[in-house]
Order: C-alpha cells, then sequence, then structure tokens
C-alpha cells in the first residue's frame, strides 16, 4: 500500500511541477493543499490519513497538541533548514523524524529590493495612474545614490543586501547586538554606534534579523519615531521584530515616508486586517521565498527526504 504524503500551502499548485516526483511514486501518493488551514482542528482533519507531510516554511505550526492528533505521521518535511514552529521533542516522542531541505538566500534579498526601489519611486502609485488615466506623474522620486542604508542585521541575506545597495552608491551602515567591526569591514559598511544611531541617520532602513526573545519588538513607537519623516523602513524578515500596532499607528499618523513589507502577525492575512488599508505601505504577501530556483529546492529536496526515510537513513534530519 502506497504511503500518503500531503504537501501544504502549495497556493500555486506547483509542488509537483517544479521538482521530479518519479523516483517515489511507486511509493508515495502526492496530495497538494492550495488553501492555509487556520485552525489545528481543520489542519489535523486534513491530515489524519497522510504519513508525510511537507510544510512550507513556518508558516504551520506542529505543536505536541496537534502531533498527537496524527498517528500516521512518520515523517515531517520543513523547507529550509531552520523551523522554530515544529515541538521537536513531541516529534522524537511520536516516531516522528523530521527533515529540511536546501534553501537559497538569494530570493529575499531580490525581494527586498523590489519593495525598496517600489517605495523610493511610487510605482505603485504611478503605474495606477497610468493605467487610470489619472495624472502623469504625480510623486518626485527619492535618490539612493548618495544616501544612508541602514541595515539590522548583517548575515547572509543583510551583506548581500548591503552590496547592492553599495553598488547604487548609497552609505551602508549596519547593526545588530553581536555585530563587530571586523564583520562590518568584511563586507565593506559602517557599523553604527547603536540601533538608535542607525534608525535616526538613515534614509532606507531595512530588516534582516532572525526572530528570537532578543528580536522580538526589537523596532517599536519609541525607535519607529526616531526615523527621519523622509526614511522608508522594510521588512522582509519576520512581522514580530517590528511591532505591528505601532507600525500602522507611525503610517495613519505619516511620521515616516512609508514602509515595504513582506511578513504579518497572521498568514495569510485576513480580508478585513488593517494592514490591507494602511496608507504609506507597500506590501506583498510573503513573496521573499517565493522563486522558481528557491521551490525547485525546497521540492526536489524533499523528494530525497523521502527517498532516504524510506531506505531507513534520514538525511537533512532537523531537532
Amino acid at each position: 500500500m502506497r504511503l500518503r504524503c500531503a504537501v501544504l500551502d502549495d497556493y500555486q499548485g506547483v509542488a509537483t511541477e517544479v521538482a521530479d516526483w518519479s523516483p517515489v511514486a511507486d511509493d508515495v501518493e502526492v496530495v497538494g493543499f492550495a488553501r492555509h488551514f487556520a485552525d489545528e482542528d481543520a489542519l489535523a482533519a486534513a491530515l489524519a490519513d497522510f504519513d508525510i507531510v511537507v510544510t512550507l516554511r513556518e508558516r504551520v505550526p506542529f505543536p505536541a497538541s496537534l502531533l498527537a492528533r496524527l498517528p500516521r505521521l512518520k515523517l515531517l518535511i520543513a523547507s529550509g533548514m531552520r523551523n522554530t514552529v515544529i515541538d521537536y521533542a513531541a516529534a522524537e516522542a511520536q516516531g516522528v523524524t523530521v527533515c529540511g531541505t536546501p534553501s537559497a538566500s538569494t530570493p529575499p534579498v531580490e525581494l527586498t529590493w523590489a519593495l525598496l526601489l517600489g517605495l523610493a519611486r511610487g510605482l505603485v502609485t504611478e503605474n495606477e495612474a497610468l493605467r487610470a488615466g489619472g495624472p502623469w506623474q504625480s510623486t518626485v522620486g527619492a535618490d539612493l545614490h548618495g544616501r544612508r542604508l541602514g541595515l539590522l542585521g548583517l548575515g547572509k541575506i543583510g551583506s548581500r543586501v548591503a552590496q547592492v545597495g553599495l553598488a547604487f552608491g548609497m552609505r551602508v551602515g549596519a547593526w545588530s547586538r553581536h555585530l563587530t567591526k571586523e564583520r562590518a569591514d568584511e563586507v565593506g559598511v559602517e557599523l553604527a554606534a547603536s540601533k538608535e544611531e542607525l534608525l535616526a541617520s538613515s534614509d532606507f532602513v531595512s530588516v534582516h534579523l532572525a526572530l528570537g526573545d532578543r528580536t522580538r519588538g526589537l523596532i517599536g513607537a519609541a525607535e519607529l519615531a526616531l526615523l527621519k519623516p523622509t526614511a522608508y523602513l522594510v521588512n522582509t524578515s519576520r512581522a514580530a521584530i517590528v511591532d505591528q500596532d505601532a507600525l500602522l499607528t507611525a503610517l495613519h499618523e505619516g511620521r515616516f515616508a512609508g514602509a515595504g513589507v513582506d511578513v504579518f502577525d497572521v498568514e495569510p492575512l485576513p480580508a478585513d486586517h488593517p494592514m490591507r488599508s494602511a496608507p504609506r505601505l507597500l506590501a506583498t504577501p510573503h513573496l521573499g521565498y517565493v522563486s522558481r530556483a528557491n521551490y525547485e529546492a525546497y521540492y526536489s529536496g524533499a523528494v530525497e527526504d523521502i527517498q532516504a526515510f524510506l531506505a531507513g537513513s534520514p538525511v537533512r534530519r532537523l531537532g
């Protein structure tokens, strides 16, 4: 009897198209779910008859309470090699193997610049006006050359964002709690004296930190108040790093020029969520990792994980 494999949040219906699943076709039936399951009851009911689950990034939590309701589950595959919403201890106790997949850091870098440039040059406003027969030119673009780009975080993604900023002729500064001058010099950027100095002196601020106890709420009302009235804030990392209520208040009050956001406190975003109608906001539905090359890596990796699991030698184990 073939095992059943569920692929969660396959919104575009491409999981079985971007990777070759034929190596496991004789042993595994793959079923994609294009809709998101909003609560544990619905998810438990949908996954009750599956032996394998492939979950996309950290969109779906797998706490002990859910795992206990999935007695058939034997293999849980999370795209990427880092997942903070899986209860690894509970999975191990229940005999569930958890594996990751390859992933690339370049797609979020590219989306960061799409948002930043879209904000700087008013692309959405101008495109909508052009299509609707509105005014011919209504915005004045913000320059990048010679302006300061402030990066919160200088890891794999932050350092690549920095390189693009330098190519634009920007002055690039960075800050994080443990960032050293040696690391900043290695990337070719300035080490900011403090988080506050970075926020107050930058024309564009971009967030590239991992979410944890020390970074949750790192940017709140006091920090947003430090931004220049002409500054832009971009967050393609994790929503909780920036206090969402404080961000909405600042956008409505026009305290700074605007924000570009790809991550939210609730995903998918409810139809009546205030982020959908906030002014001065360029928002995308968590597209940072959504690229063909990344999807190919995720789902090809999932196939490899399944093959290895069936052979009794799991690879890329997490937990």
